[in-house]
């Protein structure tokens, strides 16, 4: 019987073992969520390719894997890192904090040095040690020195009888060679000391400084001090409480949830800063719409001429760089050398300060958001109206209503419906601004009267991108829990506006 490989399964083998190999390299880096991921979504991936009864949902199957790559999963690992004490102090796997200080050397032994020269011996090299007091020397084979992965090598007495070596090499030389030198343990044929390169002449003997207890303690071999990890706190302490870095990241359950909230540091700038957040985006939404609104309204009239012209012009902010627009507002709203202040100075002798007074920063940020997003609302609002079917409009003319009941009782009713849903995302993206926030105030002034980093200006997503990357503890699992606190506030946020949204229908 004749079989043939059909080339449908073949490709499918050959995507999945490639699949897998990825899965294999990421898992060995050490992201053992993100290599499960990856190995469920390929699964997924093979029974959906491969069953006949999921062959609708190879369509869709794409955008679902990336979604879940993209979105899912980031969003699942930051909620992971809410609830370690992962920080600049807390990096390391405890595995890997372990072997840190297992790896720390101290000369020992003897504490013998050695002179060292480099020969080269054609394209290789070849080191000569030597023993100022004894005059003994030792030379080793042929070394490549073209990779700086870690190598023993024994070395040999040298020989008078062998050829000589040839010159030593220049010292620009051994520095070149330097970090390849750096990755070679020399070992003697008399001493059971090995070598490492302690200096750019010579070599000398080092021993571990720790000793590892079968208990998991480590011991000091030059103080005898014994460290002892604490799982609580996630760093080696020795017998007084002294903490030793570096840290390694432990379970610290909803730790940073109560910090949020019971942590008197935290609590007073998070509400506050809570409360701006909130206000800050309903404002901008209000006003970005009403004014996108008002002009879509005045441009539908039929008698305003060059109405092209001014669309266009009116539409230019949106079509601009957003982060372009918010440097060049950060120069006009200069306190000493920006237009604006300068024609407040001429007309009314003011010259406010917007980037230190809070009110007035927070009153510029409004300002130069409903600037950036009020054409978007112009350009809906435009759509919409021009959907609404222009026999309400003469009735109404009929009727003998103005321009005023029309937008009231016509226009406004038809299209906040299809409008809602844009001012929900609309309100949902200014809660996590980050951008303006960062280029036009940087979250500036700040409060005065707390300890941690926060800002009059700062929304939610600039306060947790200072706690996580600013602070100088730069902690990243309260970070990541606050991030998962203000995702639960935006869909709640937004779901209630949904439910209102629906009732108003109703």
């Amino acid at each position: 019987m004749n079989l043939r490989l059909r080339p449908g399964p073949a490709l499918l083998a050959l995507v999945l073992l490639g699949a897998l190999y990825v899965v294999a390299m990421v898992y060995a880096a050490g992201q053992t969520l993100l290599a499960a991921t990856m190995l469920a979504i390929t699964a997924l991936a093979l029974w959906v390719y491969s069953s006949a009864r999921t062959y609708a949902w190879r369509y869709l199957f794409p955008g679902i894997a990336a979604a879940l790559v993209f979105v899912v999963f980031p969003m699942v690992y930051t909620m992971a890192i809410g609830f370690t004490n992962y920080s600049s102090r807390n990096l390391l796997e405890f595995p890997r904090a372990t072997q840190y200080f297992l790896d720390e050397t101290f000369h020992g032994g003897d504490g013998a040095s050695y002179a060292f020269t480099l020969h080269e011996d054609g394209r290789e090299f070849r080191l000569r040690l030597e023993d100022a007091d004894s005059g003994k020397a030792w030379v080793s084979g042929r070394l490549a020195l073209a990779t700086t992965a870690p190598l023993e090598v024994k070395l040999a007495p040298q020989d008078p009888a062998q050829a000589p070596l040839a010159e030593p090499a220049q010292l620009k030389t051994v520095i070149a060679k330097q970090k390849n030198l750096q990755a070679l343990t020399l070992l003697l044929p008399d001493t059971q000391n090995k070598l490492v390169m302690t200096g750019l002449r010579q070599f000398g003997a080092v021993q571990p400084l720790y000793r590892q207890n079968p208990d998991g303690s480590l011991v000091n071999q030059q103080t005898n001090a014994v460290l002892r990890p604490n799982m609580s706190s996630g760093f080696y302490e020795t017998e007084t409480g002294e903490r030793l870095q570096p840290g390694f990241q432990v379970g610290v359950g909803f730790a940073n949830y109560q910090r949020i909230f019971t942590d008197r540091a935290f609590r007073e700038p998070f509400i506050r800063i809570f409360v701006w957040t909130v206000v800050f985006s309903a404002l901008t939404v209000f006003f970005a719409a009403a004014l996108g609104m008002f002009l879509a309204v005045l441009f539908n009239w039929d008698a305003l001429r060059f109405k092209g012209l001014y669309r266009t012009l009116l539409f230019l902010p949106y079509a601009v760089p957003g982060f372009i627009s918010i440097l060049v507002f950060k120069g006009l709203f200069n306190n000493n050398f920006g237009e604006i202040n300068l024609i407040l100075d001429a007309l009314f002798g003011i010259k406010p300060a917007w980037f230190s007074d809070p009110t007035l920063a927070k009153l510029m940020l409004l300002i130069v958001n409903v600037w950036l997003g009020y054409p978007y609302m112009m350009v809906i609002c435009s759509g919409l109206i021009k959907a609404i079917p222009a026999d309400l409009y003469e009735a109404s003319a009929v009727a003998g209503a103005g321009p005023l009941t029309n937008f009231w009782r016509i226009t406004l009713p038809l299209i906040l419906k299809p409008l809602t849903p844009l001012l929900i995302s609309a309100f949902a993206f200014n809660f996590n601004n980050f951008v303006l926030i960062s280029l036009l105030t940087g979250g500036r002034p700040d409060f005065l009267d707390t300890s941690v980093p926060a800002g009059t200006t700062d929304l939610l997503v600039s306060y947790t991108y200072r706690i996580a990357f600013q602070d100088s503890g730069q902690q990243f699992g309260l970070a990541a829990a606050i991030s998962t606190v203000i995702f639960a506030m935006v869909a709640a946020i937004s779901l209630l506006q949904m439910r209102f949204a629906k009732v108003a229908k109703d």
